[in-house]
């Protein structure tokens, strides 16, 4: 038997090379930590609420991070374009350093929110930020590479986050679910400064027209969006209220946010962040509802049901790894458009277990496609973004499609609580309802992903040939 020995040039030994690797390694951890912190507060909330009195901060502790992450997104493009990646980089970092101590070593609720918003600032700042780093130091055949690796990067924190977290709490105390991810943090965005120095200082510019009322706006967007979460949990006319007013704010502010066209779905940008919205809105809807679901109607216990969503994070990960290894398509909808069948086909199928007829072994061949069209869709949907920007609009549209992720997210998941919770309690008519709104924002993604390709392109939709 003998070795295949790839060519020195090939993208699979250049992902690799001297140049790269500490910036890979260390964009990739900078993203589990981000991922198993948000995974991981959610397990240790109830009982950091306890420990300080502060349930009637809950819910802020959790809407505060997200507000405060819409408004970061928007600087950070706004910085990334100016003056490139690092800066935002370093203050995301730091900033989210800074909030983990804070909650970490907090004595009363109100202290813990604080630092719960200054860490989703630094978040919302690195996230963007990473991104850009992508854009910058990859060459393009490598990025679907780097975007599968991110996708992986949030599986093992779905496997073990809230298991590692509930031993953490359990036998270190809670306060070491924040304080302990500050010792890795720090590590990993040296490694991806290494990487950058070899790029270069970039050419700094002034912020461009409008940075200040887009600022304002995002500021407008968060707040609703925060205000959209808390409602989204409460019960009654106030439910209706809050949700009203939340969602008419997003309305105001959100389209000033991502690109020009976005609401008439204008072929390429516009597009490509629309299907990033509509393809997480559609597996969160779905994924809120399944655990419940199977609790209450198939009498799974909260681990078993746990373990469903681990399948969907699984095959998650293995539609991202075949998309980085995948030819390159002849068109460039051809990824967002599979992802999105599977993720409608997938999500339709997991609808088929709420009757009892069904086997619950349905349902989760169901999440497993649902989750192997996320893999083929996000990722793709990533690449397509810093293609279609020029190198100074990479910060602004990489803000909007997470921008778009975070905000159709949330707007879906306000909206399935509030079904949920009109009846006295959640029944098989209730689940298939919420499930029904999963499975049409995949179906219209599905619809929309041939207009990712951008107006006067080739028939095959080649991005290479309209740049």
């Amino acid at each position: 038997m003998t070795a295949t020995v790839k060519a020195p040039d090939s993208p699979a030994a250049r992902l690799y090379d001297p140049r790269l690797r500490a910036m890979t390694v260390g964009s990739v951890a900078l993203v589990s930590l981000l991922a198993f912190e948000a995974l991981a507060v959610g397990t240790a909330m109830p009982t950091v609420a306890r420990a300080l009195d502060g349930l009637g901060l809950y819910a802020l502790a959790f809407g505060g991070p997200f507000a405060a992450g819409v408004l970061a997104m928007v600087l950070s493009g706004i910085l990334c374009d100016a003056r490139g990646p690092r800066a935002p980089m370093w203050g995301g970092v730091g900033l989210f350093v800074a909030g983990l101590l804070l909650a970490g070593s907090a004595t009363e609720m109100g202290v813990l929110v604080v630092g719960r918003a200054v860490q989703g600032f630094g978040s919302g700042l690195l996230s963007v930020a990473l991104y850009v780093v992508v854009g910058q130091a990859y060459p393009e055949e490598l990025r679907r590479r780097v975007f599968a690796a991110f996708a992986a990067a949030w599986v093992v924190p779905s496997l073990v986050g809230p298991a590692v977290a509930g031993l953490i709490v359990e036998h270190l105390g809670w306060r070491w679910v924040f304080l302990a991810v500050p010792l890795v943090a720090v590590p990993a965005v040296l490694l991806v400064e290494s990487g950058l120095r070899t790029l270069g200082r970039p050419v700094r510019t002034a912020p461009p027209a409008g940075a200040l009322a887009r600022i304002g706006w995002a500021a407008g967007a968060g707040v609703s969006a925060a205000l959209l979460h808390h409602g989204g949990q409460q019960r009654g006319p106030l439910a209706v209220a809050l949700v009203a007013v939340a969602l008419a704010g997003l309305a105001g502010c959100a389209p000033r946010l991502l690109p020009a066209g976005f609401l008439r779905v204008a072929r390429g940008l516009p597009t490509v962040v629309g299907l990033r919205g509509l393809a997480a809105a559609a597996f969160a809807g779905a994924e809120v509802v399944i655990p419940l679901m199977l609790s209450r109607e198939r009498g799974f216990s909260p681990t078993a049901a746990g373990l469903v969503l681990t399948v969907g994070a699984l095959s998650w990960s293995v539609g991202a790894w075949l998309q980085g290894r995948l030819p390159t398509p002849r068109s460039s909808a051809t990824l967002p458009r599979s992802g999105m069948a599977c993720v409608a086909l997938g999500t339709a199928t997991v609808t088929l277990s709420v009757w009892p007829a069904v086997p619950v072994g349905v349902g989760v061949a169901g999440w497993a496609v649902a989750g192997l069209g996320m893999g083929l869709a996000y990722p793709s949907l990533s690449v397509l973004t810093l293609a279609l920007s020029a190198p100074d609009e990479q910060g602004r549209n990489s803000s909007s499609l997470q921008l778009a992720d975070s905000l159709f997210t949330a707007t879906v998941l306000a909206l399935t609580g509030a079904v949920l919770a009109a009846g006295a309690a959640p029944g098989p008519a209730s689940y298939a309802g919420t499930l029904a709104v999963a499975v049409g924002c995949a179906l219209l993604g599905v619809l929309l992903a041939g207009r990712v390709v951008p107006a006067g392109a080739s028939r095959s939709g080649s991005l290479g040939q309209t740049r």
